[in-house]
């Protein structure tokens, strides 16, 4: 098949913008537990990590940290209240809110990849610790000008149940269900590919 890309900013409306608008056929990285679409079986599962400068030497593990109440932590957020990504409400719970500084995952379009400033901003001491989705921060911190560390957030799920790792899926329009199963197929063949794909790219894997 022939593959050709659309570029469309994933903020409100995406899905009818994109998949529903019949501008594209497949979208990729979206949730296994993806409502808006059709999931195809999962290609890769990874985790919220914590980053930090490894000249720091802080060996943060979990959110239990008692570090975390002062040191100044960088996370995205997506709206204006700062409780709709998982590491906010799981600070929230534990009362570390005033050293916290939110970082638009969207930013400056004008900009290039605006998900960056979050990653680059702890490479600069600007922020301590960023908790950022895995993949994001595996990719960015690639091109880092210092080292930076890359450690899976613990625990995986916050009781009683906010997870912190997520399957990840191809989606296509509901009823598409002859391009799914081919896309399926292309997932199961192709498994020690993307793995490696995913890896070249900085994505953790779990």
């Amino acid at each position: 098949m022939t593959v050709r890309y659309t570029w469309m900013p994933q903020r409100r409306g995406f899905v009818r913008n994109t998949l529903r608008a019949r501008r594209c056929d497949v979208i990729m990285g979206v949730p296994a537990s993806f409502e808006l679409a059709r999931p195809t079986e999962p290609y890769y599962r990874s985790t919220y990590v914590f980053v930090y400068r490894k000249d720091r030497h802080l060996q943060l593990r979990s959110f239990d940290d008692p570090r975390l109440k002062t040191l100044r932590i960088g996370v995205h957020v997506i709206g204006d209240d700062y409780a709709n990504v998982p590491p906010v409400a799981a600070l929230a719970k534990r009362h570390i809110i005033r050293n916290v500084i939110g970082f638009s995952i969207y930013g400056d379009y004008s900009q290039p990849n605006p998900p960056a400033r979050l990653v680059e901003a702890v490479a600069r001491g600007d922020v301590d610790v960023g908790i950022v989705w895995g993949p994001l921060a595996g990719y960015f911190a690639r091109g880092s000008p210092v080292p930076l560390e890359i450690v899976p957030v613990s625990p995986q799920i916050d009781l009683p149940f906010l997870p912190f790792v997520f399957d990840i899926s191809m989606a296509v329009r509901r009823g598409d269900d002859s391009l799914r199963a081919r896309l399926d197929a292309v997932v199961e063949r192709h498994q020690d590919d993307i793995r490696r794909l995913l890896a070249e790219y900085g994505v953790p894997l779990l």
